[in-house]
């Protein structure tokens, strides 16, 4: 919401002061006076116009946009030129109405006969009509020459046109946006399954990392998604710190993959693919189809949003003082603070240099002004990576502060030649067929020579840093060196992070591994509850029950954070999986309240006596503690990986351990029987040790059955 609120403020950060300017502008043509041709047509030079011809200079006051009943900012001027192509001084040149809106009042000509300077201009000024609309004029010479004639058009403006441009501007850059949010959600909902395999087979390689980064930032459309995605997986301990220089440079280059397909003028077929992503979405049954429509659809409003952002930039390509303004931004330093500070405002470079494209789309911006906010919005993504890591753990700030190294080395790379590095990227990228320097030119080349010159701005960078990622990990290490670590707290998680909630593949695989964690504590109880019975070791009590406590806090968090994840509106597949979560770790704590209370109270109760087992007593004990720890290791293995088979041949486990639990109690009372008033007094809590083993067994079997349907069993 703070993104789509603060965004406005770029364009009308630029906008709004040239508005201002210009609106002065014209209250001050209003009270000036009018220049008149003080020529004296009598003594004008009479000679054949045919051998001359009417040319518009470069600045020639055409296409002019203002408000309704006020004067253009700039006259209008011809060139009159002989056949050698030098100016003619001297002539007339007639200036006359030829198109008026319906209704209009007002439309007028200040002299409808001017001379020619001796730089060959003649020039006139315009007041606009009352009515907005599309106003011309021709200017042309004594002959019936088409080359003697000239048209110029003009746009008048409703009075509130800075209103609508700003409410232009502000809609389309809502429809930008969020079309951008859709294209994302469809593409990391239909590769959820495939960030999570990334994540897992991530590896020392750099090159790989170089390549993954690069693949999950086209998914996300966001080099500060993935910084901060980096800093939540290093904070969670499940990534190295090391392993993510690669994937940072792979992210800044994943991300110019956006700005290459927004360069593409596509805005001709948003409507289409609209349509198509719209049928897909809603008229698809398959989850897979859905999710790639709902793609197109982003797609198409992405375009649709800067098509609307487009035409209300329009009028402002022949505003003088916004063009002025842009000009300022060629300063590289000024340039590169405008990119950071609304890239991290955005809090996606992604959408800024969408933005950047949008004005190059209307010839408003130069590729010399552009490269800087491109450096810039490349330190903006390291902006946000530290925001993301201030709660965090020392080595997650490391991931932030490796980004901003990393941008930083190149802002300094680059910074001293722009001009030259402009050129090379004017050189390589497509042409255009107009004249050089003509609007509409540069409305053709920038924006793919933007896209072009943020890859290969990035791709640079890369292949200078990759090779030495490990220097770049030492110095990062120096400047921050690991402090000693406090005691570890038992009552907080380690790998949840509450923004991977937005990814649900990636917050599902944190739960696991955090579920994962409460069945190693759960192991160790286990382990340990047999001591106080067989040694009777007393220190052990309050271990076990300090466990139970960190297990009981640790599956409400995780079962709150599996919640927040459903409630993003996941599908059936990722919800199911949330539950069998849920399911498991319910049965991890209730095998760690039957030790924690049950079997600990029996304990303390144990130890206080001289009473002690038999040898043939305390063997069973032991032999079928043993085998409760394999079933709730081979249940874990089950959860960890998944394995089908392996959950069904538990099913036969159980039944096997279940015998020997009978036997074992028959085997029991035999001993009571055949022995005296001794074995009557361990006998309870024999018996009472073996059925709370059994329901460990127990529970720790069904964590195997949620894996297998409930007819197989």
């Amino acid at each position: 919401m703070l993104r789509r609120i603060i965004v406005p403020v770029f364009l009308l950060f630029i906008t709004l002061p040239a508005i201002a300017n210009g609106i002065s502008r014209n209250d001050a043509s209003n009270i000036s006076t009018q220049v008149a041709d003080t020529t004296d047509t009598d003594q004008v030079k009479k000679t054949t116009p045919g051998h001359y011809l009417l040319v518009k200079p470069v600045e020639s006051g055409d296409n002019q946009y203002q408000k309704v009943n006020s004067p253009l900012d700039e006259p209008v001027m011809v060139q009159l030129i002989d056949e050698d192509f030098n100016p003619v001084a001297g002539q007339l040149v007639h200036f006359a109405i030829i198109k008026v809106e319906k209704k209009s009042k007002g439309f007028s000509i200040s002299s409808e006969i001017s001379s020619t300077d001796s730089n060959g201009i003649a020039s006139t000024k315009i007041i606009l009509g009352s009515r907005p609309g599309e106003y011309q004029i021709a200017a042309r010479i004594e002959s019936d020459l088409d080359r003697d004639i000239q048209l110029y058009t003009f746009h008048a403006r409703k009075s509130n046109w800075v209103f609508m441009l700003v409410i232009g501007l502000l809609g389309g850059l809502g429809l930008f946006l969020l079309g951008m949010e859709m294209m994302s959600e469809g593409m990391k909902k239909s590769a959820g399954d495939k960030l999570r395999t990334i994540l897992s087979s991530l590896t020392r390689n750099r090159i790989v990392a170089l390549g993954l980064g690069t693949f999950v930032t086209m998914i996300i459309q966001s080099s500060s998604a993935t910084s901060v995605m980096l800093v939540g997986f290093v904070n969670s301990k499940l990534m190295k710190f090391r392993r993510t220089i690669g994937i940072i440079l792979g992210a800044n280059i994943g991300t110019t993959i956006t700005a290459q397909l927004i360069a593409f003028k596509l805005t001709d077929y948003s409507l289409l693919m609209i349509a198509i992503g719209f049928g897909f979405l809603y008229f698809s049954k398959k989850q897979g189809y859905k999710f790639l429509g709902q793609s197109i659809l982003g797609f198409g409003i992405l375009f649709f949003g800067m098509h609307i952002m487009s035409e209300a930039m329009y009028p402002m390509r022949s505003y003088t003082p916004f063009i002025e303004l842009l000009l300022h931004l060629e300063n590289p330093l000024l340039g590169i603070l405008v990119g950071m500070l609304f890239t991290a405002l955005l809090q996606s470079s992604s959408a800024f240099i969408g933005i950047t494209i949008v004005l190059a789309t209307q010839g408003l911006l130069t590729l010399e002004a552009a490269i800087p906010m491109l450096i810039g919005s490349n330190i903006g993504t390291a902006i946000t990576a530290f925001l993301a890591s201030i709660k965090a753990s020392r080595e997650a700030k490391k991931v932030a502060m490796a980004n901003a190294f990393i941008n930083l080395f190149g802002m300094l790379m680059f910074v001293w030649w722009i001009s030259g590095f402009a050129e090379i990227i004017a050189q390589i990228s497509p042409k255009s067929t107009l004249p050089t320097g003509d609007p509409m030119a540069m409305a053709e080349t920038i924006p793919r020579q933007i896209a072009n010159a943020h890859t290969i701005f990035n791709v640079v960078v890369a292949l200078i840093v990759l090779p030495v990622t490990n220097y770049v990990a030492r110095f990062i290490d120096w400047m921050l060196p690991e402090k000693p670590l406090p005691e570890e707290v038992m009552l907080q998680t380690i790998y949840l992070d509450e923004s991977m909630i937005s990814t649900p593949a990636l917050g599902l695989n944190l739960a696991k591994q955090e579920a994962i964690r409460i069945g190693t504590i759960t192991q160790d109880m286990v382990g340990d509850v047999i001591l106080p019975f067989v040694v009777k070791q007393h220190h052990v009590l309050e271990d076990l029950v300090n466990k139970e406590k960190q297990i009981e806090f640790l599956v409400g968090e995780v079962n709150a954070y599996l919640m927040k994840i459903i409630r993003q509106g996941v599908e059936s597949e990722r919800a199911d999986e949330a539950f069998q979560i849920m399911y498991t770790i319910k049965e991890l704590e209730e095998i760690a309240d039957v030790i924690g209370n049950l079997m600990v109270q029996r304990a303390e109760l144990w130890i206080k006596t001289d009473a002690q087992f038999s040898d043939e007593g305390k063997k069973e004990l032991v032999e079928y503690h043993t085998l409760t720890q394999k079933q709730l290791s081979r249940a874990l293995e089950v959860f960890k990986d998944v394995n089908l088979e392996k959950a069904k041949r538990m099913k036969a486990k159980h039944k096997k351990y279940r015998s020997i639990a009978s036997d074992m109690e028959k085997k029991h009372y035999e001993r009571l029987r055949d022995a005296g008033k001794k074995i009557e007094e361990t006998g309870d809590t024999h018996m009472e040790l073996m059925t709370r083993l059994r329901t460990i067994t127990h529970h720790s079997t069904n964590i195997a059955r949620i894996l297998v349907e409930w007819k197989n069993w």
